[in-house]
């Protein structure tokens, strides 16, 4: 089911905020837009992961316990060189609104929790 306009809306808001107040997190829980992969560190591990399942089978067919495990250990290192992220890939930044002005020319004074708690005691005092 797809967002309405306003919720939609609502939503740019609500991350447009997270970018901006809480960077950190938004920097730890890997939510960077625009980070190309490296191809060359997934390729690698590919390569790595199918030697290892190759030593792995080999060792269960020659039943040499030492082939096996290296080849588990190689299979393991391929897949975690592919899925790690690099780190020479920039942290972008929050994307741009070309809306974002006229937004904050139009909201009140505070913060969006504190707009939402005005909204809240309004309809508890039913005025809205």
């Amino acid at each position: 089911m797809p967002l309405s306009e306003q919720e939609q809306r609502l939503l740019e808001e609500m991350e447009r905020n997270l970018y901006r107040n809480d960077a950190d997190f938004v920097h730890a829980v890997g939510g960077v837009r625009g980070r190309r992969p490296n191809y060359r560190a997934i390729v690698l591990g590919v390569l790595l992961a199918v030697a290892g399942v190759g030593a792995l089978i080999a060792g269960v067919a020659l039943q040499l316990l030492i082939v096996g495990v290296v080849g588990f250990a190689l299979m393991f290192a391929g897949v975690l060189v592919a899925i790690t992220p690099s780190k020479r890939g920039g942290i972008s930044a929050a994307p741009a609104d070309p809306t974002a002005a006229s937004s904050q020319a139009r909201r009140s004074s505070g913060s969006f929790m504190d707009r939402l708690n005005e909204r809240w005691d309004r309809r508890q005092e039913g005025r809205d």
